[in-house]
């Protein structure tokens, strides 16, 4: 395993969850048995517990452990912020990924991403457009917009596998944050020579925001999705309510 452990867990306990291993309303393996399954720190399972919690798969009780309460209308979750190679693979999706266009461009071409990321006009951005394919057929294009001076060595092979997993553990930076808006908005030529025939040619469109830690914007992303093949939902938790 590496640097982030408790990620892996994650991954792997959400698979099973959405693979009907573990069911809804059945419990997960105790903190003990994940300790000693995965050779990880209490630490660390607890870390990876509260993240199923916290993305709506399971339900921590006290004195019950950990209660699967996912149910699998809860699919392609947008307001976690994971890469897709890792949704493809926590929700078993058998996608494959194509790099349409890599190349680099001025801010100053792209209005609405140099308000977004607050860039200067000559500031250079990697512009990387992505299918997602299954069967043959476009259900996803993502636009993305990277800082060049924060990876100049990106290139169009790691950006057919994961951008984020570059990041991470060759860059070692940490990708903290996102702002996400949602919408539904006609697609152009461009985009309907790539998803082929559509009716009505409409594309649910996830347009979002991406900082590192230290709060620097680094990326801007347009994730067009066949809004026939996918349906968008939310968990939502109150917060504790805190006594007067």
């Amino acid at each position: 395993m590496n640097r982030n452990k408790y990620r892996i867990i994650y991954q792997e306990l959400s698979g099973k969850i959405i693979n009907g291993e573990y069911k809804q309303h059945e419990q997960l393996p105790s903190e003990n048995l994940l300790v000693k399954q995965y050779n990880v720190s209490r630490e660390t399972v607890r870390k990876a517990l509260s993240l199923l919690q916290t993305n709506g798969f399971i339900q921590k009780l006290k004195g019950k452990g950990s209660v699967v309460i996912y149910n699998e209308s809860m699919n392609f979750p947008v307001s976690q912020l994971i890469s897709f190679e890792e949704i493809k693979e926590s929700l078993n999706m058998d996608y494959v990924t194509a790099v349409e266009i890599f190349e680099k461009v001025n801010a100053g071409d792209y209005p609405v991403v140099m308000a977004a990321l607050d860039l200067a006009e000559q500031t250079e951005l990697f512009r990387v457009v992505r299918t997602r394919r299954k069967g043959g057929k476009v259900n996803i294009i993502d636009t993305d917009y990277f800082l060049v001076s924060l990876m100049p060595n990106l290139t169009k092979e790691i950006a057919r596998q994961s951008i984020y997993s570059y990041i991470e553990n060759q860059l070692e930076q940490t990708i903290s944050f996102s702002n996400k808006a949602i919408t539904f908005e006609p697609m152009t030529a461009s985009e309907l020579e790539l998803f082929g025939e559509v009716t009505p040619p409409y594309a649910a469109t996830v347009r979002s925001t991406v900082h590192l830690a230290n709060a620097l914007p680094f990326q801007y992303n347009i994730s067009k999705h066949r809004a026939s093949e996918f349906k968008f939902v939310d968990f939502s938790r109150r917060p504790a309510h805190k006594k007067a």
